[in-house]
């Protein structure tokens, strides 16, 4: 008795060339998106605006903005802790905005060692 394999599995060599010709795709989509994730910036702000980050994609901080009125010579662990925040959640956006976009052209599929 021969065992058949579901609707669309299996099928030879064409099938095989299909699917090597999609992961080909996937992979070259993926790289571009990758290498347009590391140029976009990504700002974020803490203490009500006090604090302003700007980090790339590749999570390099770029910009840290202090407004005058925020530096206290009696308390710079506030700064320190607003300072932390704004980079966290730069970052934070930065990840998981690459999350979300390659999301898109995996279909969801978590592949190791991406992102």
């Amino acid at each position: 008795m021969k065992a058949r394999l579901p609707q669309g599995y299996g099928g030879g060599p064409g099938n095989l060339n299909s699917m090597m010709k999609q992961a080909q795709k996937m992979q070259q989509d993926m790289a571009a998106l990758q290498e347009d994730l590391d140029q976009r910036e990504y700002t974020a702000k803490s203490g009500g605006g006090m604090v302003e980050v700007t980090v790339t994609g590749k999570h390099a901080v770029t910009s840290i903005k202090i407004r005058p009125e925020v530096v206290d010579p009696d308390d710079v662990e506030m700064l320190e802790d607003l300072v932390a925040a704004a980079v966290n959640e730069a970052v934070r956006e930065a990840t998981e905005t690459a999350a979300i976009e390659m999301e898109k052209i995996t279909g969801g599929v978590n592949l190791p060692g991406i992102l």
